[in-house]
């Protein structure tokens, strides 16, 4: 099979996570405390995933300066980007909507607040997909790992922000087009990480991937972790820490 469609396959799997968990958060009444035990859970998986499959695979491909200018650059990126995005209405865009002051505008509350939250959903999804397809360029075979950790992750994400915008009255045909659009762009961005970086050298695909895991970092601080820890606190600590392991006795199987 070609390593292309390989990418593109991987993607598209790990993105459809969303779907899934669109699904259970826009069809079920699901607990809140479920949803944030979840979200850690997820935010654990992938903060292993960021530090033994992409950070030190950065740093052994280009050293520490690629590395460190790479993860700074995406973190970076990621909120100049998060800002943007927060003042057209998708600050709360993985939010539930169980806390009032914290739910998803309407578009009559906030004209434009719909496409701010699918751009919203697009930016925390992509560079996750990207990096799956840059996996696939060290030696041929993807890394089970990080399609793993996007895909657990992508769970709760789709979970929460579905149950978010279905109170602010979003209807299934906006909520299941944003996720099932999100899950083909997963898959765009994976091909595009494969042939686009495939050329460069291996400095270069560093600091690609180092980018990536800054923004995932960043996504992971600022959407994730807030919303488990405002349902969960007291376990949070825990789950985050059961899902890095998990994570990481995967990386090491």
């Amino acid at each position: 099979m070609s390593e292309v469609i390989q990418a593109g396959g991987w993607g598209l799997l790990a993105g459809s996570a969303l779907l899934v968990g669109a699904v259970f958060g826009y069809g079920m009444r699901v607990s809140q405390k479920v949803i944030a035990l979840v979200m850690a859970f997820g935010a654990g998986v992938l903060l292993s995933a960021v530090s033994f499959e992409l950070v030190g695979e950065a740093y052994e491909q280009g050293g520490l300066g690629p590395a460190a200018v790479g993860t700074l650059a995406g973190a970076v990126a990621y909120t100049a980007g998060n800002l943007w995005l927060a003042g057209r209405g998708a600050r709360h865009r993985k939010r539930s909507g169980h806390h009032a002051e914290q739910t998803q505008p309407s578009e009559e509350q906030n004209s434009g607040s719909g496409l701010a939250l699918a751009l919203g959903a697009l930016l925390d999804g992509v560079p996750e997909s990207a990096v799956i397809g840059v996996s696939l360029l060290d030696g041929g075979a993807v890394s089970l790992v990080t399609v793993a950790a996007v895909f657990i992750s992508n769970i709760p994400e789709g979970l929460s922000s579905s149950a978010g915008m279905k109170k602010s009255g979003r209807g299934k045909a906006y909520v299941f087009g944003v996720w099932g659009a999100i899950a083909l762009a997963s898959t765009v961005s994976a091909v595009l990480g494969y042939a686009v970086l495939g050329g460069f050298s291996p400095t270069v695909i560093a600091g690609v991937t180092a980018v990536a895991a800054g923004a995932i970092l960043a996504m992971i601080a600022d959407t994730m972790i807030p919303e488990a820890f405002q349902e969960a606190h007291l376990a949070i600590g825990l789950v985050t820490v059961s899902g890095f392991l998990v994570s990481f006795a995967l990386s090491h199987a």
